[in-house]
């Protein structure tokens, strides 16, 4: 059952070397795998390197579980910074009708104060939040960044304003890392979709339609007619970006390499791919495995992020009717996508300690209502999620007990033993149902008293803090659909739809909260 990640206007996407076709459905089903990695293998993107290379930063695990630059310790305090993965561009827009462009967010939009923007630079964010305490952005991308001439990622899509506009997004991929290593930020870059176009929604590297928001009401942002998988697809699929491991492995080759031909040693680690949600662990134990041999021959000093998995596994794999229940514990604790490493209890991954960091994903009602949410007192309720349960008027009550029962056997034990476990997404809006809040989530859970999400971010914050766990905030940028962001935003569905990109100061609940897990 899906479990995350249900409203996100703005949902950017992520790739990385995929291979689009708009042949239609039968062209492109027939372009065979071995076909799709020969065209990868000959994609080129020129890199120009201004800058002698860096004494290369050595980043390790140490026998505590503490992340190390150096031989030193080093505390992560991250956050998350999207866009360059994609965006989700809503069908009536008058430029990219439901395109996916890709663009760093920088709150210094082309409309604003009358064409004149806001002035804000990705430079004067870096200083505000190292200011803050930030020593580690974790950066979404896909196949599709690492391509300069992929439209989606150039004019006339791009919405900053000139004055600070990119002309692609591999560019501004390659300038945000070292503009962050001016600054002594750490980067994590988070393989997060098969595509800009599917985002999200995918749980594997060959993802097909059906996807889990297919039957969402007014919603104006799903995919059904986009696939990653070569063959397989439903008659729905009318374009093809064809994804497979060897294209994936050429990507991590890639983005490990990034630090020597930039000339900078702030690479901290590399997230292999986003919410894998859709493979058993034996699958994505096997994936993980061979990213860490493609990316230790390039880069030995750097870190791999590995995320886990569901609650079940073969709903893209062309055989839907075969779903695979997968083990997590207790069935009264549900996973999010991303957030179940259950199995590597006895079945651990096998990469050097010293180089693993387990990175679950876990979010509260403002991403996903889970069925644990429910409030007791209503019976009635018990077993909805999502939808459904608001549809069914449900009250949600945060029982810290039962989800940190959840948390622990999901992926906390893993501290116990001695790994690195940084929580590669939390985060939420904590004015849930409203903020910036889509109007289908107002309408659906307005008999909720807003404040619930907020229980939720600071009952696993309680978490972290006792097991040690540290974690990346999502996010930094503002333009979440379903989480807001650390920065406010001028933004409103219902009374500013025009404040999309215009940052306000920092949210000083979430300040509040990002102070104490980083016991600041």
């Amino acid at each position: 059952m899906r479990s995350k990640r249900t409203t996100r206007l703005f949902v950017p996407i992520v790739g990385v070397l995929a291979i689009g076709c708009s042949l239609g459905p039968v062209a492109c089903s027939s372009q065979s795998e071995e076909t799709a990695d020969k065209a990868a293998a000959t994609v080129a993107v020129p890199v120009t390197v201004d800058t002698p290379a860096a004494a290369a930063a050595v980043f390790r695990v140490n026998p505590q579980g503490r992340i190390t630059k150096n031989g030193q310790v080093f505390p992560m305090r991250c956050g998350s910074w999207f866009g360059l993965e994609g965006r989700h561009e809503p069908s009536n827009d008058p430029t990219n009708p439901s395109g996916a462009p890709m663009e760093l967010y920088v709150g210094n939009t082309f409309w604003a104060n009358g064409g004149s923007g806001t002035g804000r630079t990705i430079q004067q964010t870096m200083a505000e939040i190292v200011a803050m305490g930030i020593n580690v952005v974790r950066l979404p991308v896909v196949p599709q960044t690492l391509r300069a001439d992929d439209p989606q990622g150039r004019a006339p899509y791009l919405k900053n304003h000139s004055s600070v506009r990119v002309a692609n997004a591999r560019l501004a991929l390659e300038q945000f890392i070292k503009l962050a290593d001016q600054n002594n930020i750490e980067v994590i870059l988070d393989v997060h979709s098969c595509s800009n176009y599917v985002g999200w929604r995918k749980g594997r590297l060959d993802a097909r339609p059906p996807y889990s928001d297919r039957n969402r009401d007014n919603y104006d942002f799903k995919r059904e007619n986009y696939s990653c998988s070569a063959t397989g697809n439903p008659s729905s699929v009318t374009t093809i970006h064809a994804y497979n491991r060897t294209m994936w492995l050429n990507d991590l080759r890639t983005l490990a390499g990034l630090g020597q031909q930039l000339g900078v040693d702030n690479i901290i680690g590399i997230d292999i791919f986003n919410e894998p949600w859709d493979y058993t662990w034996q699958e994505w134990k096997t994936l993980t495995e061979a990213a860490y041999t493609t990316i230790n021959a390039v880069n030995p000093n750097t870190l791999l992020f590995v995320q886990g998995i569901s609650a079940t596994a073969g709903n893209q794999d062309g055989t839907p009717s075969t779903v695979v229940q997968v083990p997590h514990g207790d069935p009264a604790s549900n996973p999010n996508w991303g957030e179940n490493l259950f199995e590597a209890r006895n079945n651990p991954i096998g990469i050097p300690k010293e180089r693993l960091v387990y990175s679950p994903h876990t979010y509260g009602p403002s991403v996903f209502v889970q069925k644990m949410f429910m409030d007791p007192a209503q019976p009635q309720c018990a077993g909805l999620e999502g939808d459904a349960a608001g549809d069914a008027k449900c009250k949600i009550v945060i029982n810290p007990s039962l989800l940190r029962a959840g948390w622990e056997e999901h992926f906390g034990y893993l501290k116990n033993q001695g790994y690195a476990v940084v929580v590669g997404e939390f985060g939420g809006n904590m004015d849930w149902p409203l903020g910036q809040a889509s109007i289908r989530d107002r309408n659906r859970w307005k008999h909720i008293t807003p404040g619930v999400d907020g229980a939720w971010q600071n009952a696993f914050v309680d978490y972290l803090v006792s097991k040690g766990i540290e974690g990346c905030y999502w996010s930094i940028n503002p333009e979440s659909g379903d989480t807001a962001g650390w920065y406010g935003h001028a933004y409103d569905p219902i009374n500013n739809t025009a404040g999309w990109g215009e940052w306000r100061p920092f949210d000083s609940r979430k300040t509040t909260l990002l102070n104490r897990l980083w016991g600041r």
